[in-house]
């Protein structure tokens, strides 16, 4: 297509591939560009390079095997994943989970949204040239690892919740340096904000750049901190409570700019906000005796019928629809996830913007690819 400039001059529109494999799409994504110049005339996402068959799999794998399968799809978020895998096969059972089991899960995924907030606040500004952001946010998750990794085995794969509640108890004064591992990350995470929220380089890349309306985040299915960023105030935590929320006060940030640095923003805020409910959590946990887990049989049958548990994820809403026939293994278990609803979103945002937005747009919508293709 030949399009004029106004100057007497015809040019031709480019069509240019970022990616698949690309250091700013957190996995291999593509986006198929055409370009006016500096300007990005239209933009398509193209997804499913990374597709491994998940749902596929999880119907020939037990229910203590597709845990391990679903706590995969969002690396960042492996304990939030596996939350939600068996929140809904308790619910098609029946099972009450113990109460001990019931606040530690709630402190170990807050302190995992946690983890996977700085991963996005320490690579983000790295996208768009801002170097010393990484090792401010990786002292901060190493601090938080350490205490997760004692607790579950796991580094970045935990594979600490079972059908029923958790694995094992915890180790003997772990709630104690699990809130030393808090409150030294609360007390050093200020060293990250001041760096980088003000930062006048940061804010010329990013107030006023990819502006998603409340109205298009609600179009898209957006969720998370990206729609809470447009002023969506929507929470599952706070709105249809899980785990031990219903207990809870959960401070639910909203921004309205809906811009990148909005989104920025919102993540950054809420890495103060898991870390203080992390703490409560804690804190009620050692008030609480008990098992941590349900004794169950050998084989594990879910019974006939359906179920859907949604959580909120560190990326955004988790949907599970669990099918049973009386088996051991699902008849089908659909995955809703948070980055596939968020991704679809760059279609109307990038079209209009400069290439060298382009790259702090992308940043800012916070997905894991293994989120969209899972």
């Amino acid at each position: 297509m030949t399009v004029g400039t106004g100057a007497g001059l015809d040019t031709a529109d480019m069509v240019l591939n970022i990616g698949p494999q690309h250091p700013s799409t957190h996995g291999v994504l593509r986006l198929k560009l055409t370009l006016d110049g500096e300007r990005v005339v239209a933009c398509e996402p193209i997804v499913g390079y990374m597709h491994r068959g998940a749902e596929k799999l999880f119907e020939v794998r037990d229910y203590r095997q597709i845990i391990m399968l679903a706590n995969r799809h969002d690396w960042l978020s492996a304990f939030a994943n596996e939350l939600g895998v068996v929140l809904a096969v308790e619910r098609l059972m029946g099972i009450e989970v113990p109460e001990r089991a019931i606040w530690l899960r709630t402190a170990l995924a807050e302190m995992n949204r946690v983890l996977n907030h700085l991963m996005f606040l320490g690579s983000y500004p790295l996208e768009i040239g801002a170097i010393t952001p990484m090792f401010y946010a990786f002292r901060e998750r190493e601090t938080l690892q350490a205490v997760l990794e004692e607790a579950t085995g796991g580094r970045m794969h935990y594979m600490f919740n079972r059908v029923g509640g958790l694995k094992e108890e915890v180790p003997a004064g772990w709630t104690r340096r699990a809130r030393q591992a808090i409150a030294t990350v609360r007390k050093r995470l200020p060293d990250l904000d001041n760096l980088i929220r003000r930062n006048d380089i940061f804010l010329a890349r990013t107030v006023g750049v990819g502006v998603l309306t409340a109205a298009q985040a609600a179009a898209y299915g957006a969720s998370g901190p990206v729609a809470r960023a447009s002023g969506l105030d929507f929470d599952l935590r706070r709105d249809e409570p899980y785990l031990a929320y219903d207990q809870l006060e959960v401070p639910v940030i909203t921004k309205k700019a809906g811009d990148c640095h909005s989104r920025f923003e919102v993540l950054l805020d809420q890495a103060y906000v898991s870390l203080d409910l992390a703490e409560e959590c804690l804190d009620r946990v050692d008030q609480i005796s008990g098992p941590v887990n349900v004794r169950l049989p050998k084989v594990v049958k879910a019974p006939e019928g359906h179920t859907y548990a949604w959580t909120e994820n560190p990326l955004g809403v988790n949907g599970y629809y669990l099918v049973s026939r009386g088996e051991k293994t699902p008849w089908r278990l659909k995955l809703r996830t948070a980055s596939y609803a968020n991704v679809q979103a760059l279609a109307t945002l990038i079209p209009g913007c400069l290439v060298p937005d382009l790259i702090a747009i992308l940043g800012s919508m916070f997905f894991v690819v293994g989120d969209i293709d899972k």
